[in-house]
């Protein structure tokens, strides 16, 4: 008779193996069509870039949102602005949200779900199945939502999300939300000396006192990096 430890040891790598196999050929199939897309708003073919590394789980970034909306209303015709994402460890389901925004962005909808993502932050990076939220902001705005479920799966929008997070890291990026300006990174001390600095950039004779090279004197003081 066989020993029967060596046949439970058997069965046990060959469900271990099938699992392996099923994980693989499931994250294969929600590749399939799967696009890598820039995140782009306002004018791309402006002379001013402003790009925003930032955290779907951070109260800052979520602070920043609004301000940003407000610039990007004002001033969209004449700048560009891209978005990058940078999920700090120790946000539990910054890089999850990162992935749902990027699923949505695959039927054209990125931006869509990041304001839904910031909007409800405080909703769903409180739940124990945050995903589940993510799905139902998806079908709020109008997404496939079964075709959403089945992206957020993809080792390839995983992979997009590693890899502009890397590159926050080869930048040196120490918190989140981290602006850079026609490529120079901004130092910012209150919401006002962020629109400031975007408005002299883009119009110096029309900057307010807090353009770029002055001192802030009135507004929120921000924090970075939570």
């Amino acid at each position: 008779m066989k020993n029967p430890w060596v046949i439970v040891g058997v069965l046990a790598v060959v469900l271990f193996g099938g699992a392996i196999w099923y994980s693989n050929s499931a994250s294969e199939e929600s590749n399939v069509g799967v696009e890598v897309k820039e995140h782009i708003k306002g004018n791309p073919e402006a002379t001013v870039t402003l790009v925003e590394y930032s955290d779907f789980q951070c109260p800052a970034c979520a602070a920043f949102q609004p301000v940003v909306a407000e610039i990007m209303s004002t001033y969209g015709d004449k700048l560009k602005f891209e978005y990058h994402h940078y999920p700090l460890p120790i946000h539990k389901f910054s890089q999850q949200a990162a992935v749902a925004a990027e699923a949505a962005g695959q039927q054209g909808k990125f931006f869509e779900m990041h304001d839904a993502l910031f909007l409800n932050q405080k909703e769903w990076s409180t739940s124990a199945t945050p995903q589940v939220l993510f799905a139902k902001y998806a079908t709020d705005i109008g997404l496939d939502v079964d075709l959403f479920k089945k992206h957020l799966a993809s080792s390839a929008l995983r992979d997009v999300v590693r890899g502009d997070l890397n590159k926050a890291k080869e930048l040196g990026l120490t918190g989140t939300p981290t602006f850079y300006l026609n490529g120079e990174k901004m130092e910012i001390k209150t919401f006002e000396d962020f629109i400031g600095q975007i408005a002299f950039a883009i119009d110096p004779t029309a900057a307010p006192l807090t353009a770029s090279g002055t001192e802030a004197t009135t507004g929120p003081e921000v924090k970075f990096g939570i």
